[in-house]
């Protein structure tokens, strides 16, 4: 049973290009060039956590995590929030193109697809969607802290606590 769970395959992104196929093995998948990604993209203009791709009801989203060369979907660039990717809509991951190849109805789709911006709506929380609250950190990333007038206060080792409360001493309030 565990064998035939790990070899499902979601669908596919198609290199326009040339190259392999990628299989979409997981129902959310972290695209990017780190090693720890789901799906490595070994070029140097993709960021190190570029994207994240996850089912909902039967479809493909995407949601850029601020990379620095952004996500596109037919050409149109993924600002906020998730895109829906329908069949063989064309993703674009920095320059690299990628047509995706996958069945709504085998993933649970029924109907005809949500509508984007409702589905996006629903599926964040307003402070998610306000982005005042980021995306859960993986381990070893800084949390978020909203900007305010008052310094932020760094928790360090005594040494490094020194140098900070030395350097704060000498500027003028």
């Amino acid at each position: 049973m565990a064998e035939q769970e790990k070899r499902q395959v979601y669908g596919m992104l198609i290199p326009l290009g040339g190259g392999d196929p990628i299989p979409l093995l997981k129902k959310k998948l972290l695209v990017g060039r780190r090693e720890s990604c789901d799906i490595v993209l070994r070029f140097p203009n993709v960021s190190a956590h570029h994207c994240e791709l996850t089912i909902h009801d039967g479809y493909w989203y995407v949601q850029d995590l601020n990379s620095r060369n952004g996500v596109k979907v037919n050409g149109k660039r993924v600002k906020v929030g998730e895109k829906r990717i329908d069949p063989d809509d064309v993703l674009s991951i920095a320059r690299h193109k990628y047509r995706v190849k996958y069945d709504p109805q085998k993933l649970g789709a029924v109907g005809p697809p949500p509508d984007d911006e409702v589905a996006t709506v629903f599926r964040k929380s307003l402070l998610e969607r306000a982005g005042l609250v980021k995306r859960k950190r993986q381990q070893g990333e800084v949390p978020y802290e909203a900007e305010s007038d008052q310094p932020r206060r760094i928790r360090a080792d005594e040494e490094l606590g020194d140098r900070i409360s030395r350097q704060h001493s000498k500027r003028p309030l």
